[in-house]
């Protein structure tokens, strides 16, 4: 919402929208080296004199991993509130991004220089960023819609566009970080600090050019806004609930407990399955070592490439395209296969402590967990918005951000069984273990939800649209991606 438009296009789009697309490409950059290195840095043994790590155990490290992510997906409801009622969006983006930026370099103080607190000076660095990440992360993604009226049929592709910013940020960050850290012996404090150079380029960025560029959008509180045009159109009366919009709300809830599984499993990326890659997979071709965080970077990788794809797919399948449930339940199978291929890789070493399993296990798994979440994360959050009441849609799609700040909380304590140190064997014992039973419980999650869909189709009261068109049809689905993986990531 604003109450003047910009003047100037690129490309056929506002140039705001090549603003907001670099700024969120260095903040998604700054977040996603500090995420992967956020657990190696936990375990990494604290050394002599200048130390890096904070020595802490595997349990301890992914559990807190899982906490900081919850609260990743928690804040943002207070963020979004607050630049809805009182901040407006550009000034939320400012002070989350300054504190984003605090909180990366605070991670980054080296320990020579707060002996003895630097447990504290840890999670003062942590709280900062959660803080920040919440006045940041809801708002960016709503001003890329507001640069557009209402019905410009530019609005899809813009997200498309701003979306290929997130994963080219995401894709960056992992590679860049890992090859810091290798440059600096394994210092960790260096990559939180490469993170925060990424976050102050984005604030540098927005600073320059966002009046210019942007004129007066997300200047003004929504509320504000909101408030002048229920004026203008009269009071909306209160009323409760029909049975239709009851029997949707139930979807969107039984759906939900679904989606807590998914994300259980596959935020396993930045914790479990990050140690794993760390200290039990061969990184080496020829002489080279291939850095561990590095392999965080094949998600972005294989969403740009793919999510093309599995759009066109569900298009030519025309009328036999698989309805909402049917895909989060596919989705749920390919994240169970993903799995066998980390089952597969504890099966190579044999139990074997001082061996190593191949990499290959890790991008076959990274592969099929990519092509889950394109088959549940934008059908998830579209049928929300296509389910809720009007009236209590925002809520609606604080619930579902709800279902996902447990499922990071839920991935933590899974990937905590890991064990608190003990020998390698009891390790590699229990890692089979965690991967098995998040393989067989999605897989079941799969077949059970495959058989509740035309249930759950029945309640939603014809809310599933056909598709016009094959070309409409496929713009569409990469928009509708794009789009609603943007909020999500």
């Amino acid at each position: 919402m604003s109450v003047a438009k910009p003047q100037g296009t690129m490309l056929g789009h506002p140039k705001g929208l090549f603003l907001l697309f670099t700024t969120e490409l260095w903040e998604r950059f700054s977040y996603y080296a500090m995420r992967a290195i956020l657990v190696l840095y936990l375990v990494d043994a604290v050394r002599t004199q200048g130390g890096h790590g904070l020595g802490w155990t595997q349990a301890d490290a992914i559990s807190l991993y899982g906490t900081f992510t919850g609260l990743v997906y928690l804040t943002p409801l207070i963020g979004g509130w607050l630049a809805d009622t009182y901040l407006g969006q550009r000034k939320a983006i400012m002070i989350g991004g300054a504190l984003m930026a605090a909180g990366q370099f605070i991670l980054g103080t080296p320990h020579a220089w707060i002996q003895g607190m630097e447990t504290e000076v840890f999670y003062l660095g942590l709280g900062i960023l959660i803080l920040g990440n919440g006045l940041f992360k809801p708002n960016i993604s709503t001003m890329v819609g507001d640069l557009y009226e209402e019905g410009d049929h530019r609005r899809d592709g813009a997200f498309t566009i701003f979306y290929m910013g997130i994963n080219v940020g995401a894709f960056l960050s992992g590679i860049i970080v890992g090859s810091v850290v290798a440059y600096y012996d394994g210092n960790f404090q260096a990559g939180f600090i490469c993170a925060g150079i990424g976050m102050v380029l984005s604030l540098i960025i927005q600073f320059l050019f966002a009046q210019k560029l942007l004129g007066d959008i997300g200047r003004v509180p929504a509320a504000k806004l909101e408030k002048e045009k229920e004026a203008a159109q009269g009071q909306v009366r209160k009323e409760p609930l029909t049975k239709i919009e009851r029997d949707r709300i139930k979807v969107i809830m039984i759906m939900g407990l679904f989606t807590i599984i998914f994300w259980a499993g596959f935020e396993q990326a930045g914790g479990l399955m990050n140690l794993f890659t760390n200290e039990f997979t061969d990184r080496m071709i020829g002489g080279w070592e291939v850095p561990t965080t590095w392999f965080q970077s094949l998600n972005a990788m294989f969403i740009v490439i793919f999510a093309p794809v599995v759009a066109s797919i569900w298009v030519r399948l025309g009328k036999n395209e698989p309805n909402s449930p049917v895909k989060f339940a596919l989705g749920l199978i390919l994240l169970g296969i993903g799995f066998l291929f980390m089952i597969g890789a504890v099966l190579e070493m044999g139990g074997d402590a001082s061996a190593k399993s191949s990499m290959w296990w890790l991008v076959g798994a990274y592969f099929f967990h990519t092509m889950g979440e394109l088959c549940l994360s934008p059908i998830g959050l579209s049928m929300v918005t296509k389910l809720a009441p009007l009236r209590i849609a925002s809520l609606m799609m604080g619930a579902w951000f709800l279902f996902v700040a447990a499922a990071n909380k839920i991935a933590g304590v899974v990937g905590s069984f890991i064990g608190h140190g003990g020998e390698t064997e009891e390790q590699l014992a229990n890692a089979m273990s965690i991967f098995s039973g998040i393989a067989i419980t999605a897989a079941i999650s799969g077949v059970l939800l495959y058989f509740m869909a035309d249930k759950l189709v029945d309640w939603m009261h014809g809310a599933e649209d056909g598709h016009h068109d094959e070309e409409t049809a496929l713009e569409e689905e990469i928009a509708v991606t794009a789009e609603h993986e943007a909020i999500r990531r």
